[in-house]
């Protein structure tokens, strides 16, 4: 799949897997990413409305460990503004405008290498600056060893020293299945998953590995039926099979089964081994 950061779909598929994972992730963030230390956080509105609505990313009341209280204002950006530096701006004359407390702001750039934005306005009778940090400069250990799935996913975003990224990938698929939750909530990490590897270009190193997983994967995410969509279904059918131990002696019975293992419709198994509907409901 072609990487497209500016296409607006997609950068909404991004947004919704940052701010779906937003609180989860705060204080991983707080302490690896910005290294500030908070002891106590309070949920304070995060619509501003003065003369236009505006929405940060992420708006938190806190106090760090000297006592002092500010506004925390954290945004995610995944390609370079050049607007940047006034919309931060903007944001923090409506933050002081709005509840008389100074502001800390920082901008997260999540897109490949370091962040080139400008940081700083320097005019007659203005000064401003935000602080700005990039994942890819965190050491993705860091957020591979948290115990928050949501951070563990940043590890992918992070920097992978030495290691391979299909490496990291890897650890990350494994700790989503070692996870003793429900189908549905590993299903929602997987696809927060395929989002975020989108913005390190590691979209074929995911399937490779999913190719090798398959069998911890539902129908619609399964490689082998995806390739027998691609490719026609008498071939997924053969990759299916030979990952098999055992195959039986009737060869249609044996497919059916694997494929209604896999959850594949009655339907399309039947179309798939030519045996009859009923044939497939009695398996």
């Amino acid at each position: 799949m072609q990487n497209d950061m500016n296409n607006p779909k997609q950068g909404a598929k991004f947004d919704k897997v940052l701010r779906e994972n937003m609180e989860a992730n705060l204080p991983g963030i707080i302490e690896h990413v910005l290294g500030m230390s908070i002891v106590n956080i309070e949920e304070i509105p995060d619509d501003l409305q003065k003369t236009k609505e505006r929405k940060p990313d992420l708006l938190k009341k806190v106090r760090d460990g000297t006592g002092k209280v500010f506004i925390l204002h954290i945004e995610y950006q995944k390609k370079h503004d050049k607007d940047m530096v006034y919309r931060m701006a903007e944001y923090s004359i409506l933050l002081q405008w709005k509840y008389h407390l100074p502001v800390k702001q920082f901008v997260i750039y999540i897109g490949i290498g370091k962040s080139s934005m400008v940081t700083r306005i320097k005019a007659e009778n203005f000064w401003f600056r935000y602080h700005s940090t990039s994942l890819s400069a965190i050491d993705h250990r860091i957020f591979l060893k948290s115990d928050v799935m949501e951070q563990k996913l940043l590890a992918v975003l992070g920097n992978p020293s030495e290691q391979d990224p299909t490496q990291i990938l890897k650890e990350v698929l494994n700790r989503i299945y070692e996870l003793d939750i429900g189908d549905l909530s590993k299903d929602r990490y997987i696809n927060q998953l395929r989002v975020l590897v989108q913005l390190r270009n590691l979209e074929q190193p995911l399937e490779e590995i999913m190719l090798k997983l398959s069998d911890f994967f539902k129908v619609e995410r399964d490689p082998y039926y995806r390739i027998g969509e691609r490719n026609g279904v008498e071939k997924g059918i053969k990759l299916a099979m030979k990952d098999k131990a055992e195959v039986l002696e009737n060869q249609a019975t044996a497919i059916a089964r694997i494929l209604k293992l896999k959850g594949l419709s009655t339907l399309l198994i039947s179309e798939a081994t030519e045996l009859s509907i009923d044939e497939i409901k009695k398996l």
